[in-house]
């Protein structure tokens, strides 16, 4: 059976108070936390640093924590956030020289490696690097920003790269990151997806409870 898994994107959480919302969203049943890094150069927005998961770790926040570098170049962001408590770290191709370095550089620091692939990115960067990755994340708007709408050509994605794990004997998650929401949320399940990137749908919400056990209602059926 497989599990999937509900990663809140603490880049629609509330700044002013970020241990205590993150520590709500975790005591409301989410799985992991997803750290999105932006630059101001990969991506037109800049977000938080290694500092900022250090200080989370600091808090008690103790679930895994993806880091999802939105940055270039990134091999010096791999070592600074291994440093501070990343479990997974996941990066987009375009942003290394040499993608296959990069993800030995994670595996090195004993974090799970992750590729990200922009709406508009090829899926063929995964040729030679199956063996070598544990987590797919697919972003379904494009990178930068919260609060996108959900691009619904990324569902036949989904369905590509679903069938390419598949082919494979590799443990590797399936990860979907932006727009998702109750409405759609099933037909990304349906697609292959196993683990769901959501942050305006559950940090925007009065009760991070309520719509966390909505999300695994609907992924439970």
């Amino acid at each position: 059976m497989k599990r999937f898994l509900i990663a809140p994107s603490i880049l629609s959480a509330n700044f002013a108070k970020l241990g205590e919302d993150v520590t709500n969203v975790v005591s409301a049943g989410a799985d992991i936390l997803h750290f999105d890094v932006m630059d101001n150069h990969y991506v037109p927005n800049l977000s938080v640093g290694s500092m900022v998961l250090r200080s989370l770790r600091s808090y008690g926040v103790s679930i895994p924590i993806d880091v999802h570098l939105m940055a270039k170049p990134i091999d010096r962001l791999i070592s600074d956030f291994a440093a501070v408590g990343a479990n997974y770290i996941s990066f987009h191709p375009e942003a290394t020289e040499h993608i296959d370095r990069s993800l030995q550089l994670i595996k090195e620091y004993g974090c799970k490696a992750g590729l990200v692939f922009n709406p508009s990115t090829t899926l063929n960067y995964l040729e030679y690097v199956m063996d070598k990755i544990d987590l797919i994340v697919l972003m379904s708007v494009n990178p930068g920003f919260s609060g996108q709408l959900f691009i619904p050509m990324i569902l036949n994605k989904i369905r590509q790269t679903r069938k390419l794990i598949d082919n494979t004997n590799y443990n590797i998650d399936l990860a979907v990151d932006g727009g998702i929401n109750i409405k759609n949320i099933h037909s990304i399940l349906k697609a292959g997806a196993t683990t769901f990137i959501i942050g305006s749908a559950i940090f925007g919400s009065e009760n991070y409870y309520e719509v966390i056990h909505n999300f695994r209602s609907v992924l439970s059926n």
